[in-house]
């Protein structure tokens, strides 16, 4: 017990920091965990400017489907290597509680109908049978492994509502609850006081088999707020807000905590919104420390009543708790200067067009869009000439003819963890519908709404309430409890609708509530997307266009031809609460919960294999063995020099982990799509990339096959191809890579600023792997992104401060030469390149932790965690301590 130190540092530590100190002295066994490590996090106020490294034990991991599936392809791939150097196969499990929560599947394909989610359901079941079956014996073969069903609701959601513990009660021993996931959106548990961020599923295996993070002792930033939001205001704009404010700051590495007299003011579920985004603005978590608001959500949702006591009491035992009353206790000391966000000053706001942190106020959304259509190409700007500002398509639908212009709302997806848990934003979104309805307005029939919410409760509540029925008729019918549109699962637009946009080539808009909206991610026809609330998607459903001042323009004319704003129709925060407290109850979320040890009907029926090792079927095109494992022995791996490596691709800044994993729709053009032609897989199967996640083979090929990705070496034209430099010619990257390992050639990669920004996806790093690449050189790395590189044994590569490709004169037609000294690298060390053009210049190895460096000499994490499953039954292997470690060496 951390208060039972009686050391002063205690109490000056942030909630979270507080957090990593119980871990450290639970575990303190002077060998993972050093009473060094101890002290390090006690002096935090000193060693977090210093870049120190400390271990951190979570206490479970958290899954999705699209990164779970090949986190578990990968731990039946390992038993089978084990096996095959002399291990025990067995061996190979989770040591800590997984949940795997599967809502990344399903698709959009039916909408805006009654029985829309049943028919969403039984496609997502008919396309996804192999991998779900995959899963199922996951479940039978694997201990300590959750599965939550499809068609439960979103991982994120489910987390918030059902499986966070707050207080881990393992055999009496009680400690905090904490975790890593395989989603950047892991931090919306931060807001119960729940200690999560995302990793990449690389870094989750590990702990998954009972190796401790390797973290540096993060810097926390201070966010006060104070104040209430305003009547007009949402959690989602707070939110924006928030996310403009500290990407401004700039947060990447850090912990955000948020304190004030404000906080006690949000609920959770606001609460919830704001950690949900911490991915958006930079932050590795945003942290909301346990307090009464926590135990009272606690008890809403339907936990046990003696659990909450418990809870409780161990937080205030263990300085844990936080009060905001007269009693309230001191500030905790934080990094640098306080960030301050008085709450009254939020304003309605939506983001984009093209990134998350680029937030509009409504009342300048009609004069933005307007500037952004002119401005050159960029992320606020398309470049349009003026002649083409004004022009419009015609089309014809169900019998009636429809104009769209530049801005033409197609999509207004109700969707995503960040929005649809929270009940405000969701009951604010269904009387918005009531009143526009007893209005008189409508919604255009050809615009794609939908309701896709993390959990069942949603529904509850909605149907309790009545407001299902006024979504429903303006066509935000479910569909489907899952991710959806938010990941770009939005299916097709109607076949007029998507031929108007091409023809014309018209700027189509989304409007979603969700948390991404990258170039590319939501649907490829819609060029523009903006994040808003759920009513504010309902409103801009109702305008059909982004192109519109709701301050002086009205939404449409009532049943008595007067005009109506959106001020007419905007439902206040008291009558939401109103709707809150009546209909929000503690017996639907028993209820809608209570269901999931049971199983669905679908999820029941399947017949899956059993038995300690899977049975691979060649044949199949979602489950392959990968071949990570295929030519591991039981000595470390030789680290050879990058020798006149051949650049595969040029990038810019912000190349996000959209633009390098396969996600989406798989493109009948593309490589992807041949490898499933040539096993006869007919078009209307191909699934997405997502879905495919656990066949390597077709991964490798959707790695880089973004459409918007903008490669220097083919001039900045957009598309998933590059130069072939040898021969000049313009290929696929797949095939490029492809010609290039037959030939021998090393690859590397050469890119901007926030090289690898966005999801944790894993396959952002498998992917270039199994391309070929051996290192990848760039101005600066999103977090996640960096550290899954350096487990797929991929060299992480920075230049220096005020360098780039540019400024160097590099191409990336030259070739690369890189001195690796067999992997003895040091953290942080400068090491020189050299270019067949008689460059040399200096990059930074950023390997950021001594366990990294080790990673790296092992060919990655796996192979690393592969040896030591196997080091009993090796005679040159032997495993030793370093720095609270443990690592695979040569005796």
């Amino acid at each position: 017990n951390a208060e039972y130190m009686g050391d002063p540092r205690v109490n000056r530590l942030p909630y979270s920091i507080k957090v990593l100190l119980e871990c450290a002295l639970r575990n303190c066994d002077e060998f993972n965990f050093k009473s060094a490590d101890v002290e390090k996090i006690l002096n935090w106020e000193q060693t977090s400017k210093e870049s120190i490294e400390v271990p951190f034990k979570p206490a479970r991991v958290l899954l999705q489907d699209f990164t779970g599936v090949p986190a578990v392809v990968d731990l039946a791939a390992m038993r089978d290597a084990v096996k095959k150097l002399g291990g025990d196969p067995n061996r190979v499990n989770p040591a800590c509680p997984v949940d795997l929560v599967v809502d990344h599947s399903v698709q959009v394909d039916a909408s805006r109908t009654l029985d829309a989610r049943e028919r969403n359901e039984e496609l997502e079941f008919k396309r996804n049978y192999e991998r779900f079956e995959f899963l199922k014996w996951g479940q039978g073969a694997l201990n300590n492994f959750l599965i939550v069903p499809p068609g439960s609701g979103i991982v994120h959601q489910v987390n918030l509502e059902y499986l966070g513990r707050v207080v881990f009660d393992n055999n009496g021993v009680l400690y905090p609850d904490s975790l890593v996931g395989t989603d950047s959106h892991t931090t919306m548990i931060d807001a119960l006081g729940i200690v999560g961020w995302g990793v990449g599923g690389i870094e989750a295996e590990a702990v998954m088999l009972g190796e401790a993070v390797s973290m540096v002792l993060p810097e926390v930033v201070g966010f006060k707020l104070t104040g209430t939001l305003p009547k007009i205001a949402t959690a989602t704009d707070l939110v924006l807000t928030c996310t403009e404010l500290l990407r401004k700051r700039k947060v990447v590495g850090k912990f955000v905590e948020f304190f004030g007299p404000g906080v006690e003011s949000l609920s959770i579920a606001d609460r919830a919104t704001v950690s949900n985004m911490a991915p958006e603005y930079g932050a590795t978590m945003g942290f909301f420390p346990i307090d009464q608001k926590t135990i009272d959500y606690l008890r809403n949702t339907g936990r046990d009543e003696a659990k909450l006591e418990l809870i409780e009491k161990y937080a205030r035992a263990q300085g844990l708790f936080r009060t905001y009353d007269a009693t309230a206790q001191a500030d905790p000391v934080f990094s640098g200067d306080i960030l301050e966000l008085d709450l009254a000053t939020v304003v309605p706001s939506i983001s984009g067009p093209k990134r998350p942190h680029d937030r509009v106020p409504i009342s300048r959304m009609k004069a933005d869009w307007n500037d952004c259509l002119k401005n050159p190409v960029g992320f606020k700007g398309y470049g349009l000439a003026p002649e083409t500002l004004d022009k419009t398509a015609t089309f014809t639908y169900n019998n009636t003819e429809y104009k769209i212009g530049n801005g033409a709302v197609v999509i207004a997806a109700i969707t995503s963890c960040t929005n649809t848990s929270n009940p405000g934003v969701m009951l604010a979104a269904g009387l918005l519908a009531k009143n526009a309805i007893e209005k008189g307005l409508k919604v255009l029939p050809y615009i794609k709404t939908s309701l896709s919410p993390g959990s069942g409760v949603v529904t509850k509540y909605l149907e309790s309430s009545g407001l299902i029925t006024y979504l429903n008729q303006i066509g935000f019918t479910l569909a489907g409890y899952g991710c959806m549109t938010c990941i770009g699962n939005s299916g097709d637009l109607d076949e007029p609708v998507a031929e108007a946009i091409q023809k014309a080539d018209i700027l189509a808009a989304a409007v979603l509530s969700g948390n991404r909206n990258f170039e590319g991610r939501v649907h490829p026809l819609t060029r523009a997307n903006y994040l808003a609330s759920p009513p504010l998607v309902v409103a801009y459903a109702f305008a059909g266009t982004v192109n519109i001042d709701f301050e002086t323009e009205p939404l449409g004319k009532d049943t008595n031809g007067q005009d109506v704003f959106l001020r007419d129709i905007w439902p206040s925060r008291d009558e939401i609460q109103m709707f809150v407290d009546a209909h929000v109850r503690p017996e639907y979320f028993q209820e809608v919960y209570g269901r999931i040890s049971k199983g669905t009907d679908r999820w029941n029926a399947l017949q899956a294999p059993t038995g300690t090792l899977y049975a691979w079927r060649p044949e199949s095109t979602y489950i392959h063995n990968p071949p990570f494992f295929s030519s591991m022995e039981l000595t470390l791996p030789k680290i050879n020099d990058i020798n006149e490596a051949f650049c595969l691709l040029n990038l810019g800044d912000s190349i996000t982990t959209d633009h390098i994993s396969p996600a989406g729709n798989i493109s009948k053009t593309s490589p992807a799509a041949r490898y499933l032609t040539e096993r006869t897989v007919q078009q209307v199967d191909f699934n997405t990339y997502g879905a495919r996640r656990g066949n390597d083979e077709i991964m490798a090929r959707g790695t880089f096959a973004n459409t918007r990705l903008k490669n220097k070496l083919l001039g900045g034209k957009e598309g998933p191809n590059t130069l072939y430099v040898p021969t000049k010619e313009t290929l696929s990257v797949f095939d490029a890579a492809d010609r290039y390992q037959k030939e021998g050639r090393q690859l590397i990669i050469l890119a901007g600023n926030e090289y690898g920004s966005g999801s944790s996806r894993d396959w952002a790093a498998k992917g270039p792997y199994l391309l070929g690449v051996k290192a990848v050189i760039a101005q600066s790395y999103e977090r996640i992104h960096r550290s899954n590189l350096v487990g797929m044994g991929i060299l992480p590569l920075e230049f220096r401060a005020g360098e780039n490709a540019d400024t160097l004169g590099l191409t990336g037609e030259e070739t690369f030469s890189i001195l690796l000294n067999g992997g003895n690298l040091k953290v942080g060390q400068d090491i020189d390149i050299k270019t067949s053009k008689g460059t040399t210049f200096q990059a930074r190895v950023r390997l950021d932790t001594d366990v990294e460096v080790e990673y790296f000499k092992n060919g990655g994490i796996l192979h690393y965690v592969c040896l030591l499953y196997t080091s009993d039954a090796a005679d040159d292997l032997l495993c030793v301590d370093l720095g609270g470690r443990r690592i695979i060496k040569k005796k």
